[in-house]
């Protein structure tokens, strides 16, 4: 039987699937035109991350037998919100999107799209999901302990991510006077 949560969780999955074949295309890409990857020492804990993360998910959900019901609207709704915002990033970044942090010396940071109001809309995106699709399906634990554990990643890359940025294209000067995670944090 399909269920809500089948449903939805499939939709999810399919959508990383197809981010990663993205992500891949993208990634030729960027080296073919001189780009550069940093970071990638701390990927494979992304990866984990978000693979436990679907574990854990299924897991809570079916113990706390969930699987039948229909998500609970608000924190659904701010995850369809999250899906729109998903689309809109990575229409902004076109081939400069990516799973991995690429870097192209020279080039000028993207300033379209959410881009022109706020450094990392992604990762916002990102926060978001990892909140409110467990939310959605009464799974809390799953959604605390993967937001904390996303922070921690977080602040790792977005570190590494910045300096790279800053040190061969014009990222400082030009993002730098923006909020990181939402149009109306700290500038």
């Amino acid at each position: 039987m399909v269920t809500w949560f089948l449903l939805i969780f499939s939709f999810v999955l399919a959508e990383r699937f197809l981010e990663l074949a993205v992500a891949r295309r993208n990634a030729h890409y960027m080296r073919a035109i001189g780009g550069f990857e940093v970071g990638a020492e701390h990927y494979r804990w992304i990866v984990l991350l978000h693979a436990t993360f679907f574990v854990s998910l299924v897991a809570e959900v079916l113990e706390r037998e969930r699987l039948d019901q229909p998500p609970y609207l608000l924190p659904f709704s701010l995850f369809l919100l999250a899906q729109v915002l998903r689309v809109w990033i990575l229409s902004s970044l076109g081939k400069f999107w990516n799973t991995r942090i690429f870097v192209l010396p020279g080039s000028e940071p993207v300033r379209r799209g959410p881009y022109r109001f706020m450094k990392h809309p992604n990762y916002t995106v990102v926060a978001v999901e990892l909140l409110t699709l467990p939310l959605a399906f009464g799974a809390p634990i799953t959604a605390l302990v993967f937001s904390l554990l996303n922070a921690i990643v977080l602040r790792v890359r977005i570190q590494a991510e910045e300096r790279a940025l800053a040190e061969v294209t014009a990222y400082g000067e030009q993002m730098g006077n923006l909020p990181r995670f939402h149009p109306f944090g700290k500038r």
